[in-house]
């Protein structure tokens, strides 16, 4: 799965953020900054990160002045240094100041995930595993956050609860009586009322582990396993599914997680607890 943004739904959301913030105006704005004043303003990076939600901060600018002008110079997905710009911004003073805090709010926060993505990205370089996002994400947010994924270079899973299957512990609590097992009677049920959709399984043990792989699970979670575990289960599989890594991920340990051959690792921490970057709006003296 893959998070593609368009252009009506970056709109929709810096449309609502801008009326959240300007209310009946920006009264500082334009009690002290008269209507035909002209600036130049630089969007700059106060801190190595990786680059996203750009969109956004020009639609923000754009929205209160459709003649301004602005000069993209890095795009989505670029890493860049402290000090690095990222946009210049040139026309209505008003507008500029207004749009500020809209603007940098999307791209602090959206590269912010994008940044902390790579960090699990790059920690994990020369194996065969794959950073995934989750839902665990800002209500509201989560296709901006899981395109952030997808810039800092990590994969998606599924966008929501209706993309893929994925029967988790309780769904098999709620089965335990079914014969043969729970996660063969669920993957059965799911494969008949949802032909097209991939199905995945929550494993916790070895046990369960070996029941999805014969039930014909196209993924295999494995969670809360420890490495030996994670070794076990990749041994029992054989390559007749595909493995997820969940549960205890971070970047002391992600390394040693993806050397186990597991194919994907999903981090919650890379939405649910990425910080918002330090980047500025400087207006030219």
């Amino acid at each position: 799965m893959r998070v593609e943004l368009s252009r009506a739904e970056i709109c929709r959301a810096v449309r609502a953020a801008l009326a959240e913030d300007l209310g009946g105006g920006d009264v500082t704005t334009l009690a002290t900054v008269p209507a035909g004043a002209q600036s130049v303003a630089h969007m700059n990076a106060r801190e190595p990160l990786t680059v996203a939600g750009l969109q956004f901060a020009e639609l923000a600018f754009r929205e209160l002045s459709p003649k301004i002008q602005i000069k993209k110079l890095v795009r989505d997905g670029q890493k860049v240094a402290a000090g690095a710009t990222l946009l210049k911004i040139s026309g209505s003073s008003r507008a500029i100041l207004s749009a500020e805090r809209v603007a940098l709010n999307f791209v602090q926060r959206l590269s912010g995930v994008a940044t902390v993505t790579t960090q699990f990205a790059e920690a994990i370089k020369g194996t065969r595993a794959k950073i995934l996002d989750t839902r665990k994400t800002t209500p509201g947010w989560r296709r901006f956050e899981k395109y952030a994924v997808k810039c800092g270079g990590g994969k998606n899973h599924r966008i929501g609860l209706f993309d893929m299957v994925l029967i988790k512990d309780n769904h098999l609590v709620a089965l335990q009586n079914e014969k043969p097992n729970a996660i063969a009677a669920a993957v059965t049920r799911s494969r008949k009322k949802f032909p097209k959709l991939k199905v995945e399984v929550e494993a916790d043990t070895l046990e369960q582990v070996a029941q999805a792989a014969d039930a014909s699970a196209d993924i295999i979670l494995l969670d809360n396993m420890t490495t030996t575990q994670l070794r076990q289960a990749v041994k029992i599989i054989r390559g007749r599914a595909k493995t997820e890594a969940s549960g205890g991920v971070n970047l002391k340990t992600v390394r040693s997680i993806a050397q186990t051959g597991v194919d994907f690792i999903s981090v919650g921490g890379i939405t649910h607890s990425a910080r918002a970057v330090d980047i500025g709006l400087d207006f030219e003296n």
